[in-house]
């Protein structure tokens, strides 16, 4: 066999070998970032649900604390804001602190049921105060999910020689949904016993 026939063949071999990693590398990326984008939708659906709980939580507290007219504000500007935060995964951070906000007046609201044992004995707000903790337990598992997820993304993206496809076809960088501050890292307290 002529030596340019076999150099032809290595040469071709080489080009399909690269263009198979490439494509391999290609697709990776792209169910790295399904996943992360399946993962944001988990923190979507139950942060819907903490969004729906909220008015009948603040009309419960209401009846009872009327007074306390600034709290309930607060806590219902603070969904309206985090309610308007494009949600979406490449929009994280914008939402973490929007949820920071929304997190902080809640704890607030808590706070002034603490002052209304007739509120706290109250079954509608038992049961509010029930459904609230267990849609925070979820969203925390979410948001872990979901970090793992870009964690998993970012690595694949970042490592070389994958990085090549990854700045070829324009696989962006995704921010990981966190907490500012330290006391914003727990759930807000709903228990009244």
């Amino acid at each position: 066999m002529p030596t340019g026939t076999v150099i032809a063949i290595i040469v071709l071999v080489l080009v399909v070998v690269i263009v198979l990693w490439a494509i391999m590398t290609y697709n990776r990326l792209i169910g790295k970032r399904v996943d992360c984008d399946n993962a944001w939708s988990q923190i979507d659906v139950q942060l819907k649900r903490r969004y729906d709980l909220i008015p009948n939580l603040v009309e419960t507290v209401k009846g009872y604390a009327t007074h306390e007219r600034e709290t309930l504000e607060a806590v219902i500007q603070a969904r309206q804001q985090a309610i308007n935060i494009t949600s979406d995964a490449m929009h994280a951070a914008e939402k973490a602190n929007a949820e920071n906000q929304l997190t902080g007046a809640l704890s607030r609201l808590f706070a002034v049921a603490e002052q209304y044992p007739d509120l706290k004995a109250n079954d509608n707000f038992a049961r509010l105060q029930e459904e609230l903790a267990s849609t925070e337990n979820r969203i925390g598992f979410a948001r872990q999910h979901f970090n793992d997820s870009v964690g998993r993304y970012e690595q694949s993206r970042m490592v070389f020689p994958a990085s090549i496809i990854a700045g070829m076809f324009n696989f962006g960088q995704r921010e990981y949904f966190t907490l500012e501050e330290t006391a914003q890292r727990e759930a807000p307290k709903v228990s009244f016993s």
